[in-house]
């Protein structure tokens, strides 16, 4: 086989194969005759299927396996040969014109030299739950399942308010006519704080004008940037009224016991859950951003790069489309997500580096670990594990997580670092 390779760049290469005719008619033609020997065809014996009748329904695949091993095997020689440290799976691309040659464009993992992990500075959040932080859980799934009382009173923090309205500006009234109607409670900031705070003290047959300042970006260009005059007629005003935690409140989250002591022990299990993995994800953050600022100036495969580009894409749209809105998917709609694509590879390349140099190890027991994690959230914690045991790629992704986070740890206890204490709000609250 012909191999030739020829430097595209700095990282890239590409890799010309010419197969040997002689050699992928050899493996077609022994591979048809296996197949002969035992094929079992409708209208014939088995093992009597006549050769041209064989190589009409199979030799299409058969061609395609042998010049797929071919292919494979003279790419292994190339990298092998030139010492290549692949960055992602090549491009195999047949030759226009040509049944023989193949063009293969690969990509170079960056030269990172000592990644000297000691000259990072990192910042280590530390949080733990309290009991004050149980009775808030408490009180939030007793929100959940508030009902909510009329009242006769204005308006305050915490009611729900049904109300009316229509909306002026610019001397248009929307809508033309009628009335939307609308709800809210107070203080969930669900609408505009101006609109949420003229509504205080408001009664029920009720009505008030308030004056609102919509934001350049809002939904509806006619409001944008704009001040709106919104009339409100209140319909409904309403205070909740929170259930009990009592037996029946605590075995309607399955503890069947209904004992206070085990329903806080079970709370406390999933905040903590909750919370080492809003750490982790700080202290993944924290010493990706460090590596950023040290390595920033290392060219990264751009193939590489525009893949995670457009897998991003693909998740935004994804997370759209659930949430039940279009986002606009364009040929270039990855061009926007380049930057963040390309810090992600160099930080997952450079975690790679990390363990590879230092002799990492899986850790299999923090995999166990982590799996039965994720299995203690289902009503079935053992069907998940096995769930798990069973499926390949789900385990793969465990596994490759728990390696990054290995290695995250590792660069952590190394580099310099500074522990900031958090309360446990402040430790799972979004990152600004």
């Amino acid at each position: 086989m012909q191999v030739s390779v020829e430097s595209q760049g700095n990282l890239g290469r590409r890799v010309t194969l010419s197969l040997p005719a002689d050699r992928l008619q050899s493996l077609v033609d022994t591979r048809l005759k296996d197949i002969q020997k035992n094929a079992n065809i409708k209208g014939f014996r088995p093992g009597k299927v006549p050769a041209n009748v064989i190589n009409q329904r199979f030799g299409d695949q058969v061609r395609g396996e042998a010049i797929e091993g071919l292919l494979r095997e003279g790419l292994t020689t190339a990298i092998r040969d030139n010492d290549f440290n692949l960055a992602g799976n090549p491009s195999i691309t047949p030759v226009e014109g040509s049944e023989l040659d193949y063009i293969a464009d690969i990509e170079l993992m960056p030269e990172f030299g000592d990644v000297d992990v000691t000259a990072l500075n990192v910042t280590r959040n530390t949080a733990e739950v309290t009991d004050a932080d149980i009775d808030t859980m408490i009180n939030n799934l007793q929100q959940q399942r508030r009902t909510w009382k009329p009242v006769e009173r204005g308006a305050q923090e915490g009611d729900l308010v049904g109300f009316e309205s229509f909306s002026t500006v610019d001397g248009t009234r929307y809508p033309e006519e009628g009335f939307e109607r609308n709800a809210t409670a107070i203080g969930s900031n669900v609408i505009l704080p101006e609109l949420e705070e003229g509504l205080k003290g408001l009664t029920v047959g009720e009505s008030k004008t308030i004056p609102v300042a919509f934001p350049e970006e809002w939904r509806i260009a006619e409001f944008a940037g704009k001040t709106v005059d919104i009339t409100v007629d209140v319909k409904e005003v309403s205070e909740p009224v929170l259930p009990e935690v009592n037996e029946g409140f605590i075995r309607s989250f399955g503890v069947n016991s209904g004992d206070m002591d085990q329903f806080r022990t079970e709370i406390r299990g999933n905040l903590e859950r909750e919370l080492k993995g809003a750490l982790m994800q700080r202290l993944r953050r924290a010493v990706g951003d460090q590596l950023i600022e040290k390595y920033q100036d290392v060219e990264m495969p751009p193939r590489l790069v525009e893949q995670e580009a457009r897998s991003m894409v693909a998740q935004v749209a994804e997370q759209a489309r659930q949430q039940g809105q279009h986002y606009p998917v364009d040929s270039d709609a990855h061009l926007g997500f380049l930057d963040s694509a390309r810090k992600r590879v160099l930080v997952a390349m450079l975690v790679g580096e990390v363990a590879r140099k230092n002799d990492l190890r899986l850790d299999g027991a923090r995999v166990n670990e982590t799996i039965n994690l994720i299995a203690s959230t289902y009503e079935n914690p053992q069907q998940v594990i096995d769930l798990y045991a069973q499926d390949r790629d789900l385990l793969a992704n465990v596994q490759n997580r728990v390696m990054e986070e290995q290695v995250i740890d590792w660069i952590a206890e190394r580099a310099q670092h500074t522990d900031v204490p958090l309360s446990f709000t402040e430790a799972i609250a979004p990152a600004a």
